[in-house]
């Protein structure tokens, strides 16, 4: 079944990043209903709570954008956290949806699933070649388990459940927690403070030679509706912007779409992560698919964002 022709979704994850950023693009389709539940009203850590909302709504199309997330500092401080929670929530849907029948799946996962020396840029057929990064393990392997319990069960059972792999994402709805956020929300969080502060340094953890890809959540949105139009897609297929930058230039661009004009210095005894994280878009682009959003100006959107959720004193920071 094609999204097209569903009449019902339901995006796990709606209040998230992601999840917020895919009911903005189904806005303008009034024939489809739009099926979500807050954490309060569903803990899809909680099985039988699962199984009990998916044969009660029986959508027709899953996306699991639910998820533990965070950065360097929350992935080594509570890996229990990220390695239970994220098993958990991918075992309960994935295994609801093929006992009530949902037609179709897209299980969200992340580049951080391939290893930490990978080929730059990185192939979808790298996956478990060799170790991952250990600061983001825990996580890492709950969304290799989820992308291959969809594997697992097209296999086996003939059902339509298939990944996608995003690379690291920013854009609006995102976290600003000042330790657990990840990289882009906590330097626009950052060089905003040092703005207003009038600081004169802002500090950066890590040496800011590793170099990272950075993709627009509503790219990402666009870029999901599209596979779930695809007949026969991969069992799972890379999602990316295609280009990187360092650590050094992304602080450098912050501060520039923030407006800080301060000093930029770099913490070496923090952790830097993987060296460089740049995803091989060859098969998502062979489907059809191109980002659209520059990172200049996807920044600016973000920073426009954080300024308009701080104002209603509605950031999330959690």
């Amino acid at each position: 079944m094609k999204l097209s022709e569903a009449r019902s979704i339901y995006i796990a994850g709606h209040r998230g990043m992601v999840g917020a950023a895919l009911v903005r693009r189904l806005a303008d389709r009034p024939d489809l209903r739009l099926v979500t539940a807050t954490r309060r009203e569903l803990d899809l850590t909680d099985q039988a709570q699962t199984h009990a909302f998916v044969g009660d709504q029986k959508p027709d199309v899953l996306v699991i954008a639910a998820a533990k997330v965070g950065g360097i500092h929350a992935n080594s401080t509570y890996p229990a956290d990220f390695i239970y929670d994220n098993l958990m929530i991918a075992a309960n849907l994935v295994h609801a949806a093929f006992a009530h029948g949902v037609q179709r799946v897209l299980f969200l996962g992340s580049s951080c699933i391939y290893p930490r020396a990978a080929p730059q840029p990185m192939t979808e057929d790298c996956l478990l070649t060799s170790p991952l990064e250990s600061t983001n393990e825990a996580y890492a392997i709950a969304k290799i388990a989820g992308l291959k319990l969809c594997q697992h069960y097209r296999a086996q059972h003939g059902v339509l459940f298939h990944s996608a792999m995003p690379t690291n994402l920013y854009g609006p709805g995102d976290n600003y927690h000042p330790e657990n956020s990840h990289v882009i929300p906590a330097l626009l969080r950052r060089f905003h403070e040092a703005r207003e502060l009038n600081s004169p340094c802002v500090t950066v953890w890590g040496t800011g030679l590793p170099r990272r890809e950075f993709l627009h959540v509503d790219d990402l949105a666009a870029g999901c509706l599209h596979l779930l139009e695809t007949e026969d897609p991969p069992d799972w297929v890379n999602i990316g912007y295609g280009e990187d930058v360092s650590i050094r230039e992304l602080a450098e661009t912050v501060a520039t779409v923030v407006g800080y004009t301060g000093a930029i210095a770099f913490d070496t005894s923090k952790p830097d992560g993987t060296p460089r994280k740049l995803m091989d878009p060859t098969r998502m682009r062979a489907l059809g698919w191109h980002p659209r959003i520059p990172l200049l100006e996807g920044l600016g959107d973000a920073y426009t964002d954080f300024l308009q959720a701080t104002q209603s004193q509605t950031v999330r920071s959690a």
